[in-house]
């Protein structure tokens, strides 16, 4: 019988490793025995193992027989082929929500994402400004009220955090990618579908340009 008390432990170990790995305290190609992990973590095995195994269905570890778990690299490819998906869908997305009614509910959650990302940038904070700008894109992928691409897409948004997450000192201050949020949001608001577009393709191919840019002239090859 599952125990409401083990559900809880199991998701605190999930939080608690997925936190981990998305801030590169688990860094990619970490490896660990499972009571090496449960010890860091302050908990027991049982709860621990069970969430090894979802962040294996998400993509993030893998379960290596013997050997324990293994934070899973990402490539270039990987990062290239995520940022392609992201192009198909967020312009989409945003453009679709200017159009909706239902855009009035989600402008507190996006325009306090945004005024974050501006608070943290002022303050020279990276690190609450790289908290801000995905809370953004999650918050607008899921104001689309479709479960199945929100499933899919925190997965990709998981995966390119960690990479974010590493090169984002090696990159300029990100004013401008902080003032196209804002101007995304202003077209979302006033309903103009197109501009919201247009600007969110080109926030999203400037993005993946500079990261891939990072990741070929640093030569990391995996991370």
């Amino acid at each position: 019988m599952v125990t409401e008390a083990k559900v809880s432990r199991v998701n605190a170990a999930y939080d608690l490793l997925r936190a981990e790995i998305l801030e590169n305290r688990m860094p990619s190609g970490y490896q660990a025995p499972e009571p090496e992990i449960a010890a860091r973590l302050g908990m027991s095995r049982t709860p621990v193992r069970e969430a090894l195994l979802r962040l294996q269905a998400d993509g993030l570890i893998e379960l290596v027989p013997r050997r324990g778990a293994r934070v899973v690299p990402i490539s270039m490819e990987d990062m290239r082929e995520i940022y392609e998906i992201l192009f198909a869908l967020e312009p989409e997305a945003a453009a679709k929500l200017a159009e909706s009614s239902e855009k009035d509910q989600a402008f507190p959650a996006l325009d306090a994402a945004t005024s974050d990302m501006e608070r943290a940038l002022a303050a020279g904070d990276l690190d609450q400004w790289a908290e801000a700008d995905d809370r953004f894109h999650r918050t607008l992928l899921a104001s689309q009220d479709n479960k199945r691409m929100a499933a899919f897409v925190t997965n990709l948004f998981d995966q390119s955090h960690r990479v974010r997450m590493v090169t984002l000192r090696l990159r300029e201050p990100p004013f401008r990618s902080t003032q196209e949020h804002r101007e995304i949001l202003d077209h979302i608001m006033a309903g103009r579908s197109d501009r919201a577009r247009e600007i969110f393709r080109s926030h999203r191919r400037r993005a993946a340009a500079e990261l891939l840019k990072l990741l070929r002239d640093y030569k990391f090859h995996t991370l």
